[in-house]
């Protein structure tokens, strides 16, 4: 997104993919009314909802045998009041046909980052490794936006703080029936999590574990897994069974993180490279669209003019510090009070009070979906189109 915004703008950008697609199964597919607002406003929203995909108006949860909602979208104050479930890599495809209608806009595949290029303390550039061989890219900026196991990020020397996550996630899809009913997105029952997303054809199930217990799972092998899934999720029964492999289970190892300091001269991180987000709520990919439309909005004009981003950097961890912590305080709350009890054995044999106010109190849930979706501080496109 800032790359695409950037070209938009007149600058020439070169994004470097790692990899020969973006194809990578069970990412973070929720794309909030917060980015639908930014594509809105863009004029791309009707063309990206085009592409397959499912709305989610409200969240509800299936606690201690009681369905109770939690979030209610309908009353946001935006253009597309739902959660959008497309596969990421539908919506990168997007954003770089998107991007490629600018002749700024230049993507390279199949690169991969192995050094960043100095002088006199000043990132200059960055070395790639790529399937021709050794490149050396040179650049005003460098933006590491390769996710939680930043390349760039260590290659900088940024340090991290860790806040801890007390679980991981095992990521499956398991078919869906047409006589299936609606599902609540999450159920907690008897010490397990297990969140369902409607794919049409498929569940996208999370199933959540206690932090670093995926051998011991599977040390006790596929059949109490099936048994897990069905005692939390009965409704799975006649199907949990074409889980047949255990390369069929994905895990995202869960870590709550940011950066101390996300840059230094000519070199910033955004997104996951700057804070790891948990999945709770989602908010990991929307959060990262914000930190890069807000860079675009403070960068742009000094990399357009070729006066220097000295100063600027500061102002984007400025700009964005705020509901990276609020997001991020939000997690902690979550997974500590309410996630890690269950994993550790709780018994949840009543609906607690919080989630029982937020089913009962529709101004609460009003509440809760602008923190999901809006985000604590929502950012709008304030860069120009130079080719309008």
């Amino acid at each position: 997104m800032l790359g695409v915004l950037l070209a938009r703008a007149g600058i020439d950008v070169i994004v470097l993919e790692k990899y020969p697609d973006f194809f990578r199964d069970f990412r973070g597919d929720t794309i909030h009314p917060s980015t639908l607002a930014l594509l809105y406003e863009l004029g791309w929203l009707d063309a990206c909802l085009a592409l397959p995909h499912s709305e989610l108006r409200e969240i509800g949860a299936n606690i201690a045998g009681e369905f109770l909602k939690v979030a209610d979208f309908s009353k946001l104050p935006t253009h597309s009041r739902f959660i959008a479930f497309m596969p990421q890599w539908d919506l990168l495809n997007f954003l770089v046909e998107r991007g490629r209608r600018y002749p700024t806009f230049h993507l390279m595949m199949e690169t991969e980052v192995t050094a960043l290029v100095e002088s006199a303390g000043l990132v200059t550039g960055v070395r790639a490794k790529t399937k021709a061989g050794e490149v050396a890219i040179r650049a005003d900026l460098v933006v590491g936006a390769d996710g939680r196991h930043s390349t760039v990020r260590a290659l900088a020397g940024f340090e991290v703080e860790n806040l801890g996550a007390p679980m991981d996630v095992l990521w499956m899809r398991i078919p869906k029936l047409r006589s299936d009913p609606a599902q609540a997105l999450g159920t907690i029952r008897d010490g397990r999590i297990l969140i369902m997303i409607d794919r049409t054809t498929y569940w996208q199930c999370a199933y959540v574990i206690p932090k670093g217990t995926l051998e011991n799972l599977k040390a006790a092998g596929l059949d109490a897994f099936h048994r897990g899934i069905v005692d939390t999720v009965p409704a799975l029964r006649d199907r949990v069974a074409t889980i047949d492999d255990w390369s069929k289970v994905a895990l995202l190892e869960v870590r709550v993180d940011r950066l101390k300091r996300w840059h230094r001269a000519g070199v910033l991180c955004i997104g996951d490279a700057a804070h790891a987000m948990s999945p709770i709520g989602g908010v990991g990919i929307n959060l990262a669209i914000q930190d890069g439309v807000a860079a675009a909005n403070i960068l742009a004009g000094a990399l357009l003019e070729g006066t220097g981003t000295e100063g600027l950097l500061a102002a984007v961890q400025e700009r964005r510090t705020f509901p990276t912590k609020v997001t991020q305080a939000f997690q902690v709350f979550a997974q500590n009070r309410a996630i890690d009890p269950v994993l550790q054995g709780v018994e949840v044999t009543r609906v607690p009070l919080a989630a029982r106010l937020l089913d009962e109190v529709p101004s609460l849930r009003r509440l809760a979906a602008r923190l999901i979706g809006m985000g604590a501080r929502p950012e709008h496109i304030r860069t120009p189109d130079a080719f309008a």
